[in-house]
């Protein structure tokens, strides 16, 4: 039951513990009670709102970061991670396998912000080595949601 009001609630977290309920036919009371167990755990984490701000007036500029780092000895990459994460323009942080170490998910007013913010806080950093910054030019799906849809019908017409 977990695992299904997650991805109800990953799909849609406006949806109450009614609507749930009524989906997964069950109690709300159940519902109510899951969910409040599942915050206390961290597993819900929080309700966020998907915006596409490529269609607001609000000038935003998001870059992908790779890093570079040395890992700390007993703590590995967590510490690192932990002083990256605790900057305010940094939007997410993930651990990688490849040629790099971090990935780190920055958003901006400008470029030059972006280019600031490595140069300043992220790159004279101890454990950092190196970084390679990527910025995003246009999002086309972001968790799962698509910015572009299409009403348009492009199913071929076959005529006998």
């Amino acid at each position: 039951m977990r695992e299904e009001i997650l991805e109800i609630l990953e799909k849609n977290s406006k949806l109450n513990a009614e609507d749930i309920a009524i989906m997964l036919n069950i109690p709300k009371e159940e519902v109510e009670k899951e969910i409040e167990q599942m915050e206390k755990e961290q597993i819900i984490c929080g309700y966020n709102t998907l915006i596409n701000w490529e269609k607001t007036n609000k000038d935003l500029v998001t870059a992908l970061i790779e890093v570079k780092v040395t890992p700390q000895r007993g703590e590995g990459f967590d510490k690192i991670a932990e002083r990256i994460y605790r900057f305010d323009e940094v939007k997410a942080v993930y651990l990688m396998s490849g040629g790099f170490d971090l990935t780190v998910i920055i958003e901006g007013k400008t470029m030059k912000e972006v280019a600031l913010f490595v140069a300043q806080k992220l790159a004279p950093l101890e454990a950092v080595l190196s970084t390679a910054t990527h910025f995003v030019l246009k999002k086309y799906k972001d968790h799962g949601i698509s910015f572009e849809l299409s009403d348009k019908d492009e199913r071929m017409v076959i005529s006998p």
